[in-house]
């Protein structure tokens, strides 16, 4: 029981429910938030939040700590975009937090029965563990503390404001969260296991059977069918939420088995709580006892089609898994059958053609969100990541984009140096800028199996020549060389685009979809928790600077003379600022500030180094700095140099002043009037003739060049080199509420990245982007100048890659250019958005 004098009595005792005066109490103390909980709403949900019918279809419960005790409260649903930015998350610590008494739907776990809503709050910081590999589950370390006002035993928590009987997950609605998903299967009832035995050797009916009752109308079918059916599971899909807010139904699952015994196969769907008792408990391969069912007629397929459908109640299905040995052998249903293929044979596969695939994974990528197409703004987001397979056939590894199998156990251990078996995977051709690539992707039977959980002991497949034929392979490998390609993380994308504009409008069906500015604003704001996006812009380059990841103060870089190295300030908060309902997000400004981005593929090696001593010289309408005091040792030999030694020295002289730091988002002070014709018009203008003066020169450079104010690299975006004795470290990191902290020293595939400010055509938003080049040998053939490493992002195959220095030196080829530039977006939580620049296209005439 909490005593009297701890922080939520002292504040909520004020605030009651039907205790005369219920206004908001506010808590000035400190309090940790242990834990958050998403279910949808139901019928009854706009009764308690009447005001905010238009907020979403989600509610979160929010478990809080004083030190003391615990408190279960229901977020306002106007604060929803604070957990839907991982701005407010497990070990976040609250301050001003302000309570409004409620009534609950169910009752919540204080004796006293108040129920409370949070309704104001200011998140200071996330409190990081030492040694952690990702997310702070804060709620593990409050399981202890007695709940506020309560006397009695813990019970199973359930929704505060939806009479619903589980929770989602946070960030997918396909994987199973809380501890109400059974394991084991449930035991069987007295009666049941009084049974004979040679009942239990034998079916009562068969697959064809049923078929063809349904298809005459025989009475036998019609109703609950009681005979018993033995069958073995051949394929399991991932469960299925269809919770809506115009239903009350309190667990709205479902999932689909395919079985099948010696006449035929059907699909079996589970519903409701039948999915908590029995979903995790079968697998392909199982034997099953099945009776008390209903046969129906299957949903969106032929009318010739049956499905058997298995509930809780009305009536009561009876299921049991049983050992081969159990059945009789004439009743026994033949095994599973699948269908590998090797990364040479997928070449010539079909588009949407069905396999199985084996292979040792060399790269696991991050966790991302994508919003399906045809949901619009309120469509669902779904969670995938990518992962590279190898498996000996052929010089280029399988690629797949694996989403939620509602297997969370088996995709926290997918990592490096594991034997990865998925199947029920999807052939998907498209067009990259090595021409027509494949990857592979989910279908809805789609399951996952690697090693570490023991699933390969078990199944079936491990007796198939495809399979016997990868583990000869995998024994002839050398554990230092796959250690030495295999990556973790970062920034990826796949297939690459193409590297025309022609062909890039091609693939988007003649739609780049092009935004303004303004546009390009909105959208990032729009974006959730590593929820990722392509947007394309015009816009022409006015700064390239080149950095190392932690010794951004001293980046090369060059700038055009017409835009100013460092944007004004603005109101945008930093990383570290704090975070409250007023404000919870940026405001909009027009200036965004990537703070990580690399569009460099895990597999690629890091740039080459700098060359000692740097070489450069500014062209006519930039400056150049390098990154420390040996300024006086450059040599002026750039083709394009036309200025005098008299003012370059003067330009590096000012370019040492040191750099203000500067907030993300700033404000743009140039006018936004100017249309594309017009800046075709002004084109000659803005160029450095012959005849300009030193003096001019100079003239233009007295305020003083100063280093450009830019946020440094994202850890999330770079990455990692696969480290064997930190691996779960590493796989906790990339997870979808994982994170990287500078503290722990893990090895990065690059550091060096290249960080370019764009100037939108439209309305004069910057938008600061990194690009850093793939080194990996490609078959195109360029010349290496920044417009062709753009469009193709790579060197050429043909010529050795230019230097950092070098390219800065060059950058001057960007100037006044017309450019489509291709932009990944991807939000990583706060204050964090990563923008990318995938691809660049020049705008001819």
């Amino acid at each position: 029981m909490a005593t009297t004098g701890c922080v939520f009595h002292r504040t909520l005792s004020r605030s009651r429910p039907g205790a005369g005066k219920t206004s908001p109490a506010v808590c000035r103390e400190l309090l940790t938030a242990l834990d958050l909980q998403r279910y949808s709403r139901d019928q009854g949900s706009s009764v308690y939040f009447p005001q905010a019918v238009l907020s979403g279809a989600d509610l979160y419960d929010v478990t809080l700590s004083d030190g003391d005790c615990r408190l279960r409260v229901t977020l306002d649903p106007c604060l929803n975009q604070l957990v839907e930015r991982n701005v407010l998350r497990s070990g976040s610590r609250l301050r001003n937090a302000t309570f409004a008494p409620a009534l609950a739907a169910q009752h919540p776990v204080c004796g006293n029965g108040d129920s409370f809503q949070l309704v104001r709050l200011e998140v200071e910081e996330v409190v990081v563990v030492e040694g952690g590999g990702g997310a702070v589950l804060g709620h593990h370390a409050g399981d202890t503390l007695p709940w506020f006002g309560s006397s009695e035993p813990a019970v199973p928590l359930v929704p505060l404001r939806a009479n619903r009987s589980v929770f989602l997950p946070l960030w997918n609605s396909v994987d199973y969260s809380g501890d109400a998903w059974r394991g084991a299967p449930p035991t069987e009832e007295e009666e049941e296991e009084e049974e004979e035995e040679e009942e239990g050797r034998r079916p009562a009916v068969t697959v064809s059977y049923l078929h063809e009752s349904f298809q005459l109308g025989r009475r036998v079918v019609r109703g609950t069918v009681c005979h018993r059916l033995i069958v073995r599971v051949l394929n399991k899909s991932h469960l299925m939420y269809f919770g809506r807010a115009d239903q009350n139904c309190d667990c709205p699952y479902k999932a689909v088995i395919q079985v099948c015994d010696h006449t035929g196969s059907v699909c079996v769907v589970l519903w409701n709580s039948v999915c908590l008792s029995w979903y995790n408990c079968l697998d392909p391969g199982d034997i099953i006892s099945l009776s008390h069912y209903r046969v129906k007629r299957r949903f969106e397929a032929e009318s010739q089609d049956i499905e058997l459908s298995v509930n809780s109640r009305n009536p009561a299905a009876r299921i049991s898994v049983l050992s081969p040995a159990s059945v009789l052998p004439e009743h026994l249903p033949p095994a599973a059958t699948y269908t590998f293929y090797t990364s040479k044979e997928l070449l010539d596969r079909p588009h949407g053609d069905v396999c199985d695939v084996i292979g040792l994974l060399t790269f696991s990528g991050r966790a991302e969100r994508i919003r399906s197409q045809d949901g619009g703004s309120k469509g669902e987001v779904s969670e995938y990541r990518w992962l590279r397979l190898e498996d000996g056939s052929s010089d280029r590894p399988v690629v797949l984009k694996l989403f939620s199998t509602s297997q969370p156990d088996a995709h926290n251990k997918l990592h490096p140096m594991s034997v990865v078996v998925c199947t029920r995977l999807k052939v998907v051709r498209s067009a990259g800028w090595t021409g027509v690539t494949f990857y592979l992707t989910n279908t809805v039977y789609t399951q996952v199996y690697c090693t570490g959980l023991g699933h390969h002991s078990r199944m079936s497949y491990r007796k198939l020549r495809p399979v016997q034929r990868f583990l000869q392979w995998l024994r002839s490998q050398d554990d230092r060389r796959v250690l030495s390609r295999a990556v973790v993380g970062g920034f990826y994308v796949f297939p690459p685009p193409p590297t025309s504009l022609e062909a890039f409008m091609s693939s988007r069906q003649g739609k780049p979809g092009l935004v303004r500015g303004a546009e390009f604003e909105r959208e990032v704001e729009r974006l959730c928790y590593r929820e990722r996006q392509t947007l394309c812009i015009q816009a022409t380059v006015t700064m390239v600077a080149h950095s190392r990841r932690g010794e951004e103060e001293r980046c090369l870089f060059w700038t055009h003379r017409a835009s100013p190295c460092t944007p004004p300030r603005s109101s945008s908060p930093p990383t570290s600022s704090r975070f409250s309902t007023s404000s919870p997000h940026p405001s909009p400004s027009r200036s965004f500030s990537s703070s990580t981005s690399s569009a460099l593929p895990p597999l690629s090696p890091p740039p080459p180094p700098l060359r000692s001593p740097l070489r450069s010289t500014p062209s006519s309408s930039s400056f150049f700095t390098p990154p420390s005091s040996d300024s006086g040792r450059l040599r002026a030999h750039h083709p394009y140099s036309r200025t005098s030694r008299k003012s370059w020295r003067r330009k590096l002289l000012q370019a040492d002043t040191p750099c203000r730091k500067q907030p993300s988002a700033t404000l743009q002070s140039e006018d936004s009037n100017c249309s594309v014709v017009l800046f075709q018009a002004s084109m000659e203008f803005l160029g450095n003739e012959d005849g300009d003066t030193d003096d001019d020169e100079a003239a233009s450079f007295a305020g003083g060049p100063q280093r450009p104010a830019l946020r440094p690299v994202a850890l999330e975006t770079l990455p990692m080199r696969y480290d064997h004795g930190r691996r779960e470290e590493q796989v906790a990191a990339v997870a979808i509420e994982g994170q990287l902290h500078t503290g722990r020293k893990f090895a990065f595939a690059c550091d060096h990245y290249f960080t370019l400010r764009l100037k939108a055509l439209s309305d004069d938003v910057l938008v600061d982007a990194v690009f850093l080049p793939d080194a990996q040998p490609t078959s195109h053939q360029h010349a290496n100048t920044w417009l062709s490493i753009l469009s193709h992002g790579a060197f050429s195959s043909h010529a050795p890659p230019p230097s950092p220095a070098d390219l800065i030196e060059m950058a001057s080829q960007l100037a006044n250019q017309r450019l489509i530039c291709v932009l990944e977006v991807c939000h990583l939580g706060g204050a964090t958005t990563e923008i990318i620049l995938s691809r660049v296209f020049l705008l001819e005439g």
